[in-house]
Parts: C-alpha cells; sequence; structure tokens
C-alpha cells in the first residue's frame, strides 16, 4: 500500500506471461498486474464472461509472482462468483496465494444487464474487505463507463461508496475527459485513484495523471495488444514473402537470459 500513498504513486503495468512479467521486472517497475483480458486472450477465450475460472487466474498470479519476485496484484474480475461470500472466498484464496493486491468489479458477466445494482455492488466490495483483513490491497472498481453507462454521478457514487466500504483503492476505466477524472479524484480523496492509461479523450502523459492526483496507472491489456500487433504486422509480412521482416525481434540469448533470472 505504501508504493500508493508515496509522492507520485506508482506505474503498475499488467503482464500476460511469465517471459512478459520478467522483462517488467528488468525494467525496473515495483510491481505488476495481471490483465484478465490478457488471460483469457492468451487462453483462446473471451473476457468478462466467466470464462476464466479463479483457480486460473490465480496460478497465473502466482507463476508472475513467482518469477518475478513482485508484489503481483490480481485483476480478478467480479471476484468470481455470484454471492459475496464467493467474493470473499476469492480474497482468501488471493492471500493464501501470495498476491499483492486484488480488483473486484461491480460487472455482472451477463451482457443484458452488465452493472450489477448498487448495492449488491457495495456489499461485495464490503465482503472483499472484510475477508482481506489489511492483508491484501483491495480495489473496488466500477466499470460503467466501458459498459455503456456513461454516469459520472453514478460512478462517483459508487467509488464513494467502495471508499466508504473499506476499499484501499477505488478505479473507473476511461473515464470521459481529465474534469471527469478530477471529479472522481476529488470526490474519494484521499483514497487513490487507480486509471487505466487516461482519460477517454486523450491519452495523458505519467506526469500529467499525477498532477490530476492519480496514484496508480495501470495498462490493463495494451501491452499485450501492442505485442500482438507486431505479431500481425510480421505475419501479413511472411504472408507476403517477407522473411527477413517476419523473423525480426528479440532474440533468444535475451529471452534466455531473462529466463535462467525467473528461476533463479
Amino acid at each position: 500500500m505504501a508504493l500508493h500513498t508515496r509522492d507520485g504513486g506508482l506505474v503498475m503495468p499488467n503482464a500476460w506471461d511469465g517471459l512478459s512479467a520478467l522483462m517488467l521486472a528488468d525494467a525496473g517497475f515495483e510491481a505488476i498486474a495481471t490483465s484478465s483480458a490478457a488471460l483469457a486472450a492468451t487462453l483462446g477465450r473471451s473476457d468478462g464472461r466467466h470464462n476464466i475460472t479463479r483457480d486460473e487466474h490465480l496460478e497465473h498470479a502466482r507463476l508472475l509472482a513467482r518469477l518475478t519476485g513482485l508484489p503481483v496484484n490480481g485483476d480478478f474480475e467480479d471476484g468470481y462468483g455470484t454471492t459475496p461470500e464467493d467474493v470473499a472466498a476469492t480474497v482468501e484464496a488471493a492471500v493464501a496465494s501470495g498476491l499483492a493486491g486484488i480488483g473486484i468489479e461491480d460487472t455482472s458477466g451477463n451482457p443484458d444487464q452488465p452493472i450489477r445494482d448498487f448495492d449488491e455492488a457495495v456489499d461485495r466490495i464490503r465482503s472483499a474487505v472484510g475477508a482481506a483483513k489489511g492483508r491484501i490491497v483491495v480495489t473496488g472498481r466500477t466499470d460503467n463507463f466501458i459498459q455503456g453507462r456513461p454516469d459520472l454521478d453514478d460512478t462517483i457514487r459508487r467509488l464513494t461508496a467502495f471508499a466508504e466500504a473499506g476499499a484501499d483503492v477505488v478505479y473507473a476505466p476511461y473515464p470521459p475527459d481529465l474534469d471527469a477524472l478530477v471529479a472522481i479524484v476529488t470526490a474519494v480523496a484521499p483514497t487513490p485513484v487507480n486509471v487505466l492509461i487516461s482519460p477517454a479523450d486523450k491519452v495523458l502523459t505519467v506526469a500529467e495523471l499525477r498532477k490530476a492526483g492519480v496514484k496508480r496507472i495501470s495498462v490493463g491489456p495494451a501491452l499485450y495488444t501492442h505485442a500482438m500487433e507486431a505479431l500481425q504486422q510480421a505475419t501479413k509480412a511472411l504472408v507476403e514473402g517477407d522473411l527477413t521482416t517476419a523473423t525480426t525481434g528479440i532474440g533468444f540469448e535475451r529471452i534466455n537470459d531473462l529466463l535462467a533470472r525467473g528461476t533463479n
């Protein structure tokens, strides 16, 4: 939690496999996170529809922590369960697995009603906090903006309630603009706010986000999709017969060096 409350907070990138986690650790990041979307994609599944199990995500998070020795925050969707008691069980399992943090969303996995009712969402965060007992950083997240509910007032209401229920960090991916982001930061203060890259209208710098009062910056699946764009370009070159472009990349000497650091 100290990383969140210090001046400047932290940038917490999201890894999707062992090698990406080792690369982030080698770059000097002090903490990393999983990405439910990237993890799902690596397994050939879609995100946010309960297609990844709690045990699969825990195993993945343990791998990242074991290889890097860094604090790992688990992007654990809605807490993997239908009831607040299920969420508590997920938090207990995350603590037992050695995770440093866990995110709980107000999503439902139901495309017809993707956001849970206010009271239910708050109850789930309260249950997570009760199970955590200060042993793990709990992030309360509302997905209003990315689920087609551009209601800033309701978003602030939810995040404020999550903070009052004991969430250590709160989070609403892609607020519409900087003014909305500042409104969120102000409303929930002194609870730290996480931002996924930036407001929706413009990608800001880390310095600009810190000036707005943001304490944690994550990137979700963005690094994974960046890597997949490179693969797509290489695939296109291969189809066109350009073997040089298609096969240019990081060398296995570098990969083996990183893997050796992880196993040690």
